[in-house]
């Protein structure tokens, strides 16, 4: 695979993440997809690819006033418990139960998203 196409990966990848959306939701795909990485090495170099994006969107939303501290170790405490403990789970399951459980995570993602959309007073970033 060429560089390019690893490099066009990543950069959607970070751009989402930049965001805040989640970059893996855009970056594991491409990599199984288009890529042709098996799932479990796409969620490895999520990972790692994770926490120098992360740290680059925390600095600039610190920068700008976007970040609630309230309630934050109510959410990282169990955030990395169940990190731990489904990373040990992923690392024993096949590849095809995490292809589905990733494909399924998604279609409910976008459900919830279209659903937002129809509600109104939540066009246009309101």
């Amino acid at each position: 695979m060429s560089f390019l196409v690893y490099f066009l990966c990543g950069l959607a990848g970070g751009v989402l993440g930049g965001m805040g959306m989640g970059g893996g939701t855009a970056l594991i795909p491409l990599l199984v997809l288009v890529c042709g990485v098996p799932q479990t090495a796409a969620q490895g170099v999520n990972l790692v690819a994770f926490l120098p994006m992360s740290l680059a969107a925390l600095a600039v939303h610190a920068k700008n006033g976007f970040l609630e501290t309230r309630g934050l170790w109510a959410l990282v405490v169990p955030a990395l418990l169940f990190s731990l403990l489904f990373s040990l789970l992923a690392s024993v399951l096949p590849a095809a139960a995490l292809r589905q459980g990733f494909g399924a995570f998604l279609v409910v993602l976008a459900v919830i998203n279209f659903q937002k959309l129809r509600k109104p007073g939540l066009r246009k970033g309101k």
